[in-house]
């Protein structure tokens, strides 16, 4: 059983784009998508800087474009698909609940508002590798944050204040490591709460069709019953913590073997490689993976 997965914010890194651009097509649909995402996607996944492809407005857009156009050029038809955070909503458009230009028009309504958010309050977010979960988790409450990602294999993301991170920083859980991320908020917290009524407001004329395949939800890591559930979790996950662990013991409960991760691929299939052990996995970052990818789905 075949699972394609897209990454979400924070997979991108400069450049990432240049090599697919020689890929028939390609730059074409990207220059389209750019209508609708409101940003130049080549530009921005090609010669833009860390710094640049970091901004929210510009990084959860360029990402979905990224896993669409890498899915298009794979070809594969899988069996379950999912995404982490913003990949959803690739994983959405694949599925067949949204077109590819709903998705993109979605994303960046999302992108604009939780920017927005996030311009409130000085937040970020810092993963925890490490540790024993129900420790991890009890310091993460005590310092008033939020678990805003619970990854599975041993990661979890705190998401708040930056105040209330320097202190989970000097009270870190015995035997766990800390790592800030480069995100522009807490992202999945409280502190996006005014995003879930912008994107709301934007999808409220989008008539989602139903996952012509097993869609998973970030929310617990079930199957989509329909559309328009997935859509209305769509939504209200811009503020609530996103469960990959959860998708992923689905994915053992349904039987995955094989995983093809996205472009930028490499962030989910890690996660896999420890928290699915035995699941085959290819991770799309230049056009070479194509051929493993497509071995594997033979």
């Amino acid at each position: 059983m075949l699972v394609l997965v897209a990454p979400g914010q924070g997979a991108q890194t400069p450049g990432f784009l240049t090599p697919w651009l020689e890929l028939p097509g390609l730059a074409d649909r990207l220059g389209a998508w750019s209508e609708v995402a409101g940003i130049d996607l080549v530009a921005y996944g090609t010669t833009a800087d860390a710094d640049e492809i970091r901004d929210t407005a510009v990084a959860q857009p360029l990402l979905v474009a990224a896993a669409l156009a890498a899915a298009e050029a794979l070809g594969a038809v899988p069996d379950v698909l999912a995404g982490h955070s913003v990949g959803e909503f690739a994983a959405a458009a694949l599925a067949g609940v949204l077109t590819h230009e709903q998705a993109l028009g979605l994303v960046r309504a999302r992108a604009q508002a939780m920017a927005k958010a996030a311009a409130v309050t000085e937040t970020g977010m810092t993963a925890v590798l490490g540790g024993v979960e129900e420790d991890v988790l009890a310091a993460i409450e005590r310092h008033g944050l939020t678990p805003a990602n619970i990854n599975g294999a041993g990661q979890i993301v705190a998401g708040g204040t930056l105040e209330q991170l320097a202190a989970f920083k000097d009270d870190a859980p015995a035997r766990a490591r800390l790592i800030p991320l480069k995100v522009a908020g807490a992202f999945h917290t409280s502190h996006m709460a005014t995003a879930v009524d912008a994107l709301r407001e934007a999808a409220w004329d989008v008539v989602p069709g139903d996952p012509r395949v097993t869609l998973l939800s970030n929310a617990d890591g079930r199957p989509a019953a329909s559309g328009a559930e997935f859509v209305q979790r769509l939504i209200s996950q811009i503020s609530s913590p996103v469960r990959w662990d959860l998708c992923m013991a689905t994915m053992a409960e349904l039987g995955v073997t094989r995983m093809i991760e996205l472009l930028p691929g490499g962030t989910l299939t890690g996660l896999a490689k420890r928290g699915l052990r035995g699941v085959e996995t290819v991770a799309l970052k230049t056009p070479d993976d194509l051929d493993a990818a497509r071995e594997l789905i033979k």
